[in-house]
C-alpha cells in the first residue's frame, strides 16, 4: 500500500514538473514533442535552397516508392507527422512547408495559386531526384496535388485526396453560407485573435487530439504573424476553381472524407469522384476535416489497400 501510494505521489509530481514546465517554457516543450513524434515516425528535418527567395523546409524519412504528402490551409508539414509514421516502412516519405507557410520561404508580392505552388513542388522534386512521385494532399493540399497531377499526369503515379480543396461550384458547407449572410464576419480560418485558436481547433477536427492551452497559444501567435500572406492566399486558392481542370484526370486516386467535415462539405467526395474515373471513395464516420489527424492508424490503413490495388492491377470503383 505505501509502494503504491509513492508511486502515484511520484506520479503526480512528474505532471505537476511537466505542467509547469509547459507554462513557462511552452515553445521549447513544443519543440521537444515535435523532435519525439518525428523520430518516431523515422523523419529528419531538411531544407533546400533555390535561391533568396524560394527554399523549402521538409521532412523527410523512409525507403521505397516517393509519397509527397502536402498540408492543408493555415497548417505546416506537421500535420502528416502522426501519420508517417505508418507510412515510412514502406515508401519514401517527403513533407514540406509549402511556400508561404511554416518554416518555408514567405516571398512578399508572390503568387500563391495553386498552379504556382505546383510549380515550385514540382522544382523540389526534381531537385530530390524524384521523377515520378505519389501525391497525397489534404484541404488547400489536396488541390495542390490535382493541379500538380493535371499539369504533369506523367509525373504522379497516384493520388491520395483527403477533404482536397479546389471544387468550389460542389455542395457549400455551412459555415461559408453563414459567412456570406455576414460579409464583415472574420474568416475563421484565418487567426487574427490569440483567443479564436480553440474554436478553430474545434472547427477543423471532430476528434482533436488533446492539445495543451500553452500549445494552442504558440500556434496562434504564429499563425496571427503569417495572417497577411494567408489572407493572400485564401482569395488565390479561392479564385481557382479545379473542377474542369480535373475532369477525367485517369490517375488511380483515393478520396478520403470525414463525414463530419464543417470546412469542406461530404458532398463533395461524390463530386470527386464522378469527375475522376479511376477512383474510389471512403467515408470516414465521426471524423472532421483532418483524417491524417484524427484517425491517423485508421487513416494509413485505408491508403495501404488502397496502393496494394494499384499493385495488383484490380480495378478501382
Amino acid at each position: 500500500m505505501k509502494a503504491l501510494r509513492f508511486i502515484l505521489l511520484a506520479v503526480a509530481a512528474l505532471v505537476t514538473c511537466l505542467l509547469v514546465f509547459i507554462h513557462f517554457f511552452p515553445a521549447k516543450v513544443l519543440m521537444f514533442a515535435l523532435d519525439a513524434e518525428r523520430k518516431q515516425a523515422g523523419l529528419v528535418r531538411k531544407e533546400i535552397h533555390f535561391g533568396r527567395d524560394l527554399h523549402y523546409v521538409f521532412l523527410e524519412g523512409g525507403q521505397g516508392e516517393p509519397l509527397m504528402l502536402l498540408h492543408g490551409f493555415g497548417a505546416n508539414k506537421d500535420n502528416f507527422t502522426r501519420i508517417a509514421r505508418f507510412l515510412t516502412p514502406h515508401y519514401r516519405v517527403i513533407i514540406p512547408d509549402h511556400t508561404g507557410f511554416g518554416e518555408s520561404a514567405k516571398p512578399k508580392g508572390a503568387s500563391y495559386t495553386p498552379t504556382e505552388q505546383a510549380k515550385r513542388l514540382h522544382e523540389l522534386a526534381l531537385a530530390l531526384g524524384i521523377s515520378k512521385v505519389h501525391l497525397g494532399g489534404n484541404s488547400m493540399g489536396g488541390q495542390i496535388a490535382l493541379v500538380y497531377a493535371q499539369l504533369y499526369p506523367d509525373s504522379v503515379e497516384s493520388l491520395w485526396l483527403l477533404a482536397p480543396g479546389g471544387l468550389w461550384k460542389g455542395p457549400v458547407a455551412d459555415i461559408w453560407k453563414e459567412l456570406e449572410k455576414n460579409p464583415q464576419a472574420l474568416n475563421p480560418l484565418v487567426l487574427e485573435r490569440e483567443e479564436d485558436v480553440v474554436a478553430l481547433v474545434s472547427l477543423v477536427m471532430e476528434k482533436p487530439p488533446f492539445t495543451p492551452k500553452a500549445f494552442l497559444k504558440l500556434i496562434a501567435r504564429e499563425r496571427m504573424a503569417n495572417a497577411s500572406i494567408e489572407k493572400q492566399v485564401f482569395t488565390d486558392i479561392q479564385s481557382h476553381d479545379i473542377t474542369e481542370d480535373i475532369r477525367g484526370l485517369d490517375i488511380p486516386s483515393l478520396i478520403v472524407w470525414g463525414n463530419k467535415d464543417r470546412v469542406l462539405h461530404p458532398g463533395n467526395a461524390d463530386l470527386l469522384h464522378e469527375l475522376l474515373p479511376n477512383s474510389r471513395r471512403v467515408l470516414m464516420e465521426g471524423i472532421g476535416h483532418l483524417p491524417m489527424m484524427e484517425a491517423p492508424e485508421k487513416s494509413a490503413e485505408d491508403y495501404l489497400k488502397f496502393r496494394k490495388t494499384i499493385q495488383s492491377a484490380v480495378p478501382l470503383g
